[in-house]
């Protein structure tokens, strides 16, 4: 099974970056390697149904079920033991990662309110990307009556890419709508 976005990156992406950047080699030129959505529930500690919603929420959107993530470590200000469940998240690769970059720059992005394009601010410099949405109402997988809380969710793009400059030449071959 073949995803649009794969055979843009074969037939577009790579050639366009390869003169780009001047690679000698195809293997040189930076690929998406996975997607990591991360959903923390802090209420989770309280309430173990918070839990079950944001797993289905998560489920929906990517398309496989998720992880449950717990704390490594107690913090009493937080009243937060270890091993106590604080979020989830699912790491996409491969068609999935592409059906869900897919769907997130072109049906997903454009319903959020007030867009002017996603940050430049956020590579870590070392070739990834890293974002957040503060609803997951915006993807059109989930169903606005079920929802029991509005959450947010971070979004880590993690590239091949050795610079930052490699990494955002090849989001925006996606078409990932960087603000100007």
């Amino acid at each position: 099974m073949s995803t649009r976005l794969r055979e843009h990156y074969e037939k577009v992406v790579r050639p366009a970056l390869m003169e780009e950047f001047k690679y000698e080699n195809a293997m040189q030129v930076p690929r998406l390697e996975k997607i990591v959505i991360n959903m923390g529930v802090g209420e989770a500690s309280q309430d173990a149904k918070k839990m079950e919603g944001a797993v289905a929420d998560l489920t929906a959107i990517a398309g496989q079920k998720p992880i449950v993530t717990k704390a490594k470590t107690s913090i009493a200000s937080f009243k937060l033991r270890e091993n106590q469940v604080v979020g989830c998240k699912v790491t996409l690769r491969k068609d999935r990662m592409y059906e869900f970059l897919d769907r997130f720059v072109n049906i997903a992005l454009p319903r959020v309110r007030d867009f002017r394009g996603i940050p430049n601010k956020s590579f870590d410099g070392r070739g990834n990307y890293a974002m957040g949405l503060k609803e997951q109402l915006i993807f059109p997988e989930i169903n606005y009556d079920r929802v029991d809380k509005i959450r947010g969710m971070d979004i880590v793009f993690v590239t091949t890419a050795d610079t930052d400059a490699e990494c955002k030449a090849l989001l925006k071959a996606f078409q990932m709508p960087f603000a100007s």
